[in-house]
């Protein structure tokens, strides 16, 4: 998966987030947590790649981590 890819996918996934929270209705909540997760996974995934390349590395050695491993970075 490339750099447009990734990004692609995140706007996918915030549409659909967006078309959650602002439906009418109460929130999916279980699927917004999945959204939020992939979401993260995905951003995690496209700084990895972009670290990679800014230090000569391969940006296709860059790997999915974990929703659990993303979701207990510190912001």
């Amino acid at each position: 998966m490339d750099d447009k890819q990734i990004l692609d996918r995140i706007n996918a996934l915030m549409e659909e987030e967006h078309s959650l929270r602002g439906g009418g209705g109460p929130p999916d909540d279980e699927r917004l947590r999945d959204l939020e997760e992939t979401l993260d996974q995905c951003w995690d995934l496209l700084r990895q790649r972009r670290a990679r390349r800014q230090y000569g590395d391969d940006a296709e050695a860059a790997q999915v981590r974990s929703a659990d491993t993303v979701e207990h970075y510190q912001q």
